[in-house]
């Protein structure tokens, strides 16, 4: 069954849909990282920030990411899986050229905050701030 289009509580990932139940505090989405050509400078798929109230994970699907998680600088490959604590700084990025897919569990108010993100127009550093704080998160230097 690749589709579940009468529950709520199931999805197909590969599919591009976002398992997030109505009501529920847990979302998992599948998504892919572009690779960085060699001798490039990877770029951040999140700057780097904390959630004062949320927790958030990572688990490699293929591919390979790098991760700051507080002071540690990890890299994680399939089959590696990775927790950011609450209040704890993060972010992660793709370090090599062969493109990343992974799973990312996140908790609603985090969706809500990467929906707001795409949503903005203009991502100037102030605005990115002040909505961070709006969904109980810090954007930090």
């Amino acid at each position: 069954m690749t589709s579940y289009p009468e529950f709520d509580f199931a999805a197909n990932l590969r599919a591009g849909h976002i398992l997030a139940p109505q009501g529920a505090a847990l979302v998992i989405a599948e998504w892919t990282a572009p690779g960085c050509p060699t001798g490039e400078q990877a770029e951040f798929i999140a700057p780097l920030h904390l959630h004062h109230d949320d927790d958030e994970a990572w688990y490699i699907l293929e591919g390979t990411l790098g991760f700051q998680i507080g002071d540690e600088q990890i890299e994680a490959s399939a089959g590696d899986a990775l927790t950011a604590p609450r209040g704890t700084p993060h972010t992660y990025w793709n370090p090599r050229a062969d493109e990343a897919r992974y799973l990312i569990i996140m908790t609603a108010q985090i969706r809500a905050l990467i929906d707001a993100i795409h949503a903005m127009e203009q991502r100037d550093p102030e605005s990115l701030k002040l909505l961070f704080e709006r969904y109980g998160a810090q954007l930090l230097d």
